[in-house]
């Protein structure tokens, strides 16, 4: 089984420059005419997203009601077009069609209250929901900086293309492939200068050389990075969780805390990790349950091990 950083970005791209460019001309209504030919063509020749899609929903329709989300083919294609109606709504993040008056926040107050005091947030983010839309969080308060780690490789092509359109005002993309000291050292400047770091906190290292943590989740056990609670560590400050959802056509923001931040003593350290990784799994499975087809980790996210 391949890492997740190394599965090809298969048919997305071009299906992707073909939907924004559409999106740009005629909007998101003509855009839906488009959408779903391009869905099949992913979906089909996509093997082993699919499969990954079909194993989840077996999952996650183990903790919910009978009948409350679709397994087999047909709830796979629905978990594609989930996906792909994000992408757009990606697309309006980038090109400044979507702002705050778009979007409902839950838990804005204290993360409002640390910006005013000056004070850098680290937030840990999934690729539950639409990550994309925390560009509008720079407008939480003014002169606020949004600062979002990638991994270079994977995301490279996608925020090439993206970046041809975006207006990116106060959010920057930090593209790296791995947390070292130079990283750790850039990033501290950026929480001391009272921004927003946001790094996922679902995926292993891209490396695959880096710490990783088991937690239960969804009813097994998978791995999770110890890197960004590690980072939360050195960057010795506030630790807040970030999901947004799209409920009812709109974007909703959910900010929890998580930690006025984490501290892990040597004979402790492996211990107290593992912990806070459990918690953090707990909490993606709670929202993941809440809104099951906008999960979009599309490779076996259970496997014991990587390549």
């Amino acid at each position: 089984m391949k890492h997740w950083s190394k599965i090809e970005e298969r048919g997305i791209i071009w299906g992707m420059q073909l939907l924004l460019k559409v999106y740009l001309l005629f909007g998101r209504t003509v855009l839906q005419v488009f959408l779903y030919p391009v869905v099949s063509y992913y979906w089909l020749t996509n093997t082993k997203g699919r499969h990954a899609s079909l194993e989840y929903l077996q999952k996650v329709a183990g903790y919910l009601p009978q009948g409350t989300v679709r397994t087999g083919l047909y709830g796979s294609y629905r978990h594609f077009i989930s996906f792909a109606n994000a992408l757009i709504d990606k697309l309006a993040a980038w090109s400044g069609a979507l702002s705050l008056q778009d979007v409902d926040c839950q838990g804005r107050e204290a993360v409002v209250r640390h910006l005013e005091q000056g004070q850098g947030l680290l937030i840990l983010g999934s690729h539950l929901g639409n990550m994309e839309v925390c560009r509008v969080i720079a407008s939480l308060r003014k002169n606020i900086t949004v600062n979002v780690l990638v991994h270079t490789k994977h995301a490279e092509k996608f925020n090439t293309l993206l970046n041809r359109y975006a207006e990116t005002g106060r959010m920057s993309l930090i593209q790296v492939t791995e947390i070292n000291a130079a990283t750790a050292m850039l990033l501290q400047d950026k929480i001391d200068a009272g921004e927003l770091v946001v790094i996922a906190a679902d995926r292993t290292p891209v490396t695959g050389q880096g710490r990783v943590a088991t937690a239960e989740f969804l009813g097994q056990a998978a791995l999770f990075p110890q890197g960004p609670f590690i980072l939360a560590a050195l960057l010795k400050c506030p630790v807040y969780t970030l999901f947004c959802l799209k409920r009812n056509n709109r974007q909703v923001i959910y900010f929890d805390f998580f930690s006025a931040g984490l501290v892990f003593p040597r004979s402790q350290r492996d211990a107290m990790i593992r912990e806070c990784v459990q918690n953090y799994a707990a909490l993606l499975q709670k929202y993941c349950l809440s809104e099951p087809l906008q999960w979009f980790n599309f490779y076996d996210f259970w496997q014991v091990g990587d390549d």
